[in-house]
């Protein structure tokens, strides 16, 4: 019997349960970006591969029946990182514009005293999503004290 060598892992894409495909199609292009790689568009079976320069990020499957449930086992939050906080802060701005939901005003630090930090906010079913950087938060509030700020709703 041969061994097969074990290599490290790392993300290949998330998938997420989404009420209405349109819609959170919609925000996840026109809001961050995402270019849409393929769809299904057979009634019942509807999805969306969405990517950056090809590679496939996140896939909407359309079979939700009811909003994003924080207390549910499952997906807790889907964070994305950006290469500096001025690119956050971007972000910030055109979301914001969009009226998008936040979580916490502004840019906050992972906890007191942390340098890295983002923002976090909503998609359309109340999924809690982060954009956030590893430095550039300094000094940035911390709203959960010296708990982690992704970690508690």
């Amino acid at each position: 019997m041969t061994t097969a060598v074990i290599s490290k892992l790392s993300t290949g894409h998330v998938g997420l349960n989404v009420t209405e495909l349109g819609r959170s199609l919609g925000f996840y292009r026109d809001t961050l970006g995402f270019e849409l790689l393929g769809e299904g568009k057979e009634e019942g079976r509807r999805y969306a591969f969405l990517g950056q320069d090809g590679a496939l990020v996140l896939t909407l499957w359309e079979q939700a029946e009811g909003a994003f449930a924080p207390a549910a086992a499952g997906l807790h939050h889907l964070a994305f990182s950006a290469g500096t906080v001025e690119e956050v802060r971007a972000y910030e701005e055109r979301l914001r514009a969009l009226g998008v939901d936040f979580a916490y005003e502004g840019v906050v630090a992972h906890g007191e005293g942390a340098a890295s930090g983002g923002i976090f906010f909503h998609d359309p079913d109340g999924t809690r999503l982060e954009i956030s950087v590893p430095t550039g938060a300094e000094g940035a509030p911390a709203p959960s004290g010296t708990a982690p700020t992704c970690g508690f709703f």
